[in-house]
């Protein structure tokens, strides 16, 4: 009975959606998706934060600050083996991709489809990350979780391509909301890493599922990460800003680089737990030498804003020395530099979480470090909640290839926008720094690398055509030692006007087009004396069935030409594909595109 029910009460739910348009708009419609796909993400979020905060209460309740303890030498280990044996036990028949990149495939190629799955794993596998110390953050899976929700949202709600892709990055926008209590900034974000166009109408749905999850997230008590509150800035101190933001570009581009050289390394061991062990061990022994490394680190950039600073050397080796202003200058460059290697290492290693947290705990400390130098050089007038801000707006602008999200996240989560203007003056001179070395975002640059997408409309429309749906074998195929006779009888019969010239095993050996033969095709007197071989000449170019499409066109413009022979591997000619050919692809992928919108 129960079952029928279920049954029943599903196909009216249907039926209801597909004459969805009897009853509300299109609009309305999702107005109203999104809003319930933000409160969803609101809750995700509220959810992640508190199983982390919950799992590192339990870890460093009994510690004491005085003295190293040596539990940090397993913690993470512990986090990193748990996150790898979840998903070595529930998600082992599938790839289970980590962090922004996956989304933005996912958006490029896959119909903004994503993994069911994918609305609680990262759940699971970051709060064991993160709660047992993992050096890295949890706004990734909290975007990622939003994403997957607003997705099978779209899915379930038959809604078309760009509407799911809306409620996609309404997720989003919420997840990064209700982390932050920042709804603009996750609605700018949305916008700035996930969608590629901006789009007026689709402000109202975004804003909606950002509202939402910040509500959410305030309506359970999560108050703000940092308590920092920013001074009106001084205009005398933008020459060192401007160096705060110089300094901020090029250490994006440490952090950018590094990320993904050690990450590669770790992806190429193929064993999952020797690979666990390894990294666990690696960010064990990182974190008990600087614990400020141990998990996301708000709460050290928390105590660093209240006064607390010498909460940096709790639970360190180097406690007895948190007085000594030189010692704590090498103590926060060391922290700087290592806490790449130890989010990149966790990531690598099994553990899930994302890059952006760390970017704003290594900003945070390059600010703190500009101001402590600046302090023990006798300047005045500079404040550290200031320098602590602009140093976190100089790195996401620059990691993430975000400069709008950047200002405001900061802005929003500083209580005012009293430092509006040199947030602009630090993320846009970090962005280009960054931009000039790294053309790319630390979330595009493996995807565009690995030619999975571009963001350039027509190529990746045109990486959409394969060579073997498109090549043309219909072309009159000649051997060397046939006559002029034999080529103009074979002119007569098609409608072509080049022919390949291959050997016994079929290798190409040539081609000849009508125009080079224009001048000898009526001296009759000559057809049983000249050769094909005489006339054929050698293509400008040629081309393998594996090859992309893209750059194909490329070379038609280059050469200017309109046909290019494919061959197989060993040389062997097997057709022709011909810039005809291309286009009108071209035109039926558009037109597909076009209908599923």
């Amino acid at each position: 009975m129960l079952k029928q029910l279920r049954v029943t009460l599903k196909l009216a739910f249907y039926q209801f959606l597909k004459n969805r348009n009897r009853y509300i708009n299109d609009k309305n419609f999702l107005i109203i998706a999104s809003l319930m796909v933000g409160i969803s993400a609101g809750f995700a979020a509220v959810i992640l934060k508190n199983l982390v905060h919950g799992i590192q209460y339990l870890c460093e309740s009994w510690f004491d600050v005085r003295f190293e303890n040596y539990l940090y030498l397993v913690f993470p280990l512990i986090g990193i083996l748990l996150s790898a044996l979840y998903i070595r036990i529930f998600h082992y028949k599938t790839l289970y991709d980590k962090g922004l990149s996956s989304i933005i495939y996912a958006i490029n190629k896959r119909g903004a489809q994503i993994e069911r799955h994918k609305t609680f794993s990262h759940i699971i596998t970051s709060a064991l990350t993160v709660g047992f110390g993992g050096s890295v953050g949890l706004e990734a899976p909290i975007a990622v979780t939003g994403s997957a929700i607003g997705a099978n949202a779209g899915k379930d709600l038959l809604v078309t391509k760009s509407e799911r892709t809306l409620l996609l990055a309404s997720g989003a926008a919420a997840g990064i909301a209700a982390t932050f209590n920042s709804p603009i900034a996750g609605v700018i974000f949305a916008f700035e890493v996930l969608l590629t166009e901006v789009s007026i109408p689709a402000f109202i749905p975004l804003l909606m599922a950002s509202a939402a999850g910040s509500v959410i997230s305030k309506l359970f008590g999560t108050t703000s990460l940092f308590s920092l509150t920013t001074n009106d800035w001084r205009i005398q101190n933008i020459p060192y800003y401007l160096v705060l933001a110089m300094l901020a570009g090029l250490l994006s581009v440490y952090m950018m680089r590094t990320t993904i050289f050690m990450e590669s390394r770790f992806n190429k061991m193929r064993a999952l737990f020797p690979k666990a062990i390894l990294g666990g061990g690696i960010i064990g022994i990182l974190i008990f030498i600087f614990p400020p490394l141990y998990g996301e680190g708000y709460s050290v950039i928390d105590k660093v804003m209240t006064g607390e600073q010498n909460s940096l050397f709790n639970n360190s080796l180097f406690y007895e020395y948190k007085d000594h202003p030189w010692f704590i200058i090498a103590f926060l460059l060391g922290i700087i530099l290592l806490k790449v290697f130890a989010s990149s290492i966790t990531i690598g290693a099994g553990g899930n979480g994302g890059i952006f947290g760390p970017s704003l705990f290594v900003g945070a400390m390059l600010g703190f470090l500009c101001y402590k130098l600046l302090s023990l050089m006798g300047m005045v007038e500079i404040r550290l909640q200031n320098f602590v801000a602009m140093g976190m707006c100089g790195l996401i602008s620059g990691v993430l290839h975000a400069p709008l999200t950047a200002i405001f996240l900061i802005a929003e989560i500083t209580g005012g926008y009293q430092l509006i203007i040199p947030l602009m003056i630090v993320s846009s001179i970090s962005y280009f720094i960054t931009r000039y070395f790294e053309k790319y975002s630390i979330y595009t640059k493996k995807l565009i690398e690995r030619g999975l997408i571009t963001f350039d409309k027509d190529k990746d429309l045109l990486s959409r055509v394969h060579i073997k749906s498109i090549i043309e074998d219909d072309f009159v195929v000649l051997k060397p030692e046939q006559t002029l006779r034999e080529l103009v009888e074979a002119i007569t019969h098609c409608r072509r006007n080049v022919f390949a010239v291959v050997d016994e095993q079929h290798h190409l050996r040539g081609i000849i087009t009508l125009d080079d033969i224009r001048e000898v095709m009526f001296k009759h007197d000559q057809y049983d004396k000249i050769k094909v071989k005489k006339l054929m000449s050698i293509p400008r170019y040629t081309t393998v069935i594996e090859a992309n499409v893209s750059e194909l066109m490329e070379k038609f413009e280059e050469y200017s030409i309109w046909s290019i022979p494919v061959l197989d591997d060993e040389d062997r000619y097997l057709g022709f594909v011909t810039k005809t050919g291309v286009l009108n692809q071209y035109r039926e992928k558009l037109i597909t595109d076009k209908e599923l919108e």
